[in-house]
């Protein structure tokens, strides 16, 4: 069976070389070369949502990948994709380097300039490998490869400070808590994050706790984690904001795949402010929400940040969602401007603007006691279920085994049985929320509204109409006016009547005054004409559009 191999080099000339390689390889099928580890982590999650069997089994990463660090990639390579084999291409190949690479979870290390049997070696080890994990895969079904990815990634970013970015945070994660799955809070807004105001929180741990640390065991973060009542895990930010400076885009990354493999929803609120961390957060989400308000600043930041991200290949356009907050029905700009203007996505559902009933909650430090009759409660929850976050994972069967994990990964543990659901609740909202259809009331008053609007735009309508009219109105009387002097000059310089020539062919709504003059043997005919007003034969404006024409006076021949 032949081995498929997707080179990641960014180099061109690397690229060639390694191709050129790759095609002298037994049994092997070269796949063609990705040039980025963005570009890399979305044709494997492509090819991962159909079946483990498309996936290619072995991987080259080239030392100088990017945006993404080439250990960093391969880590979380290891962590989304165990059935697929890396191979590191390095000049490094120094004891340390090795220990480096093993620990990121490669499954061989070729030295650079490659060497066809030191490259054939590797990669076949790899391919190998790569076969028994998915023949493991094949023995406990094709949920299993779906169960060790990890936890799903949410990330909330604000357009503009204060567009209620923590607000929207706080309520998604705790829908998905109501819905019964596991889940991290974490505050990656490293400089102002106030998750703990939020809910009443004091802890003396924090994620800037976690920069240092080479290797994060379960015990290391479930030290840094507050477990809050609400079953909320808290990963929070650091009461001293220039800590925040210590967390930077590897220690996120590491972090971040730390709480995926013990929780099954992680939501990470990065402020409105892009740092290094936030950035590292957003480039690995499965989801990026933007928190945008109904505003000119607030979409014109909202368009900026979409830009922002697109420049530095961590997030696409299209893959971004907007949520609308502090929506009213007075709102000029509306969700398809929004959509326009940043190019991404925006939730169907708008949360409306309700400052009296979240002030209480938000000054007493009590969000989570937002009770579920609120109107800004509802619209998040209503918006966690349209995102999918509290439909239910699918649950592994019971005979399965856990798969292998890659090193430097911590083993996977089965997830507790889910609770059922109660009588009455429907499947994918929250308990306590009335599953009613998110934008029904704002569809009937889009209704009245563009009815109104149309009402109001038929004198406009009829104005430019009108004056289209006038228009032609005018083009056609200058044509008359040619056409009659030109009639009468022919009748004037044969000796007939010239006025009744320009009158032969000209309608009766249009009256015409004719005068002659003859100079150097050549008659000239003048002809004015009154333009009518919309109407022929009505009212007329007071000016007139002449006509004049030549003809050679014939009368004494």
């Amino acid at each position: 069976m032949a081995i498929r191999i997707l080179p990641a080099i960014g180099d061109a000339d690397a690229a060639r070389a390694t191709a050129s390689l790759l095609h002298q390889l037994p049994d092997a099928e070269p796949m063609p070369p990705v040039a980025d580890s963005v570009t890399l982590l979305d044709a494997l999650a492509r090819l991962a949502g159909a079946s483990v069997g498309d996936l290619p089994e072995v991987v080259l990463v080239h030392e100088r990948i990017a945006p993404v660090p080439a250990l960093e990639l391969i880590r979380e390579l290891a962590l989304r994709f165990p059935a697929v084999g890396v191979v590191l291409l390095t000049a490094d190949v120094s004891p340390e380097g090795y220990s480096a690479a093993m620990d990121s979870g490669v499954r061989g290390v070729a030295a650079l300039p490659l060497s066809y049997d030191e490259l054939a070696a590797r990669v076949h080890a790899a391919a190998v490998w790569a076969g028994g994990v998915r023949r493991h895969l094949g023995a406990a079904g094709p949920e299993a490869y779906g169960s060790g990815v990890g936890g799903m990634l949410v990330t909330l970013s604000g357009a503009k400070g204060g567009v209620g970015t923590t607000v929207a945070a706080v309520q998604l994660a705790l829908a998905a808590r109501a819905a019964g799955r596991t889940v991290a809070l974490v505050d990656m807004d490293l400089q102002s994050g106030d998750i703990a105001s939020y809910l009443d929180v004091q802890f003396r741990r924090s994620i800037a706790d976690l920069a240092g640390i080479k290797d994060i065991s379960p015990r290391v973060l479930q030290d840094a984690v507050f477990s809050h009542h609400t079953g909320l895990g808290l990963l929070l930010a650091p009461a001293e904001g220039e800590r925040g400076e210590d967390l930077d885009d590897r220690a996120a990354r590491q972090t971040i795949s730390a709480l995926r493999a013990r929780y099954e929803l992680v939501v990470v609120d990065c402020g409105s402010q892009l740092g290094a961390a936030s950035a590292a957060a957003v480039e690995l989400a499965d989801l990026a929400l933007l928190v945008a308000t109904p505003d000119v600043i607030a979409v014109r930041g909202a368009k900026r940040t979409v830009r922002l991200w697109d420049r530095l290949q961590i997030r696409k356009a299209e893959d971004t969602t907007v949520i609308v907050n502090r929506f009213t029905r007075g709102t000029e700009i509306q969700p398809t401007i929004i959509a326009r203007a940043t190019g991404a996505k925006v939730s169907r559902t708008l949360v409306p603007a309700s400052f009296k009933e979240l002030q209480p909650h938000i000054d007493a430090g009590r969000l989570q006691d937002l009770g579920p009759k609120s109107a800004v409660r509802q619209a998040l929850w209503t918006t966690a279920a349209e995102l999918g976050l509290t439909a239910p994972r699918p649950a592994q069967s019971p005979s399965s085994d856990v798969p292998p994990q890659p090193p430097g990964v911590p083993p996977q543990l089965p997830s507790a049985p889910r609770p059922a659901l109660p009588p009455g609740a429907a499947p994918g909202v929250p308990p306590g929320m009335t599953p009613v259809p998110p934008t029904g009331r704002r569809r009937r008053g889009d209704k009245g509204q563009v009815t109104v609007e149309f009402m109001g735009m038929i004198p406009l309508i009829a104005l430019v109409l009108a004056l289209v009219w006038q228009f032609v109105l005018v083009g056609y009387t200058f044509s008359l006016a040619g056409n009659a002097a030109d009639m009468a000059a022919r009748a004037a310089a044969v000796g007939d009547d010239p006025a009744a020539a320009a009158e032969e062919d000209l309608p009766s709504a249009w009256d015409a005054e004719v005068s002659t003059a003859t100079s150097g043997g050549v008659t000239t005919a003048t002809v004015r004409l009154k333009v009518p007003v919309l109407f022929p034969g009505g009212l007329d404006f007071p000016f007139t559009v002449t006509g004049k024409a030549g003809a050679t006076d014939e009368e004494g021949g």
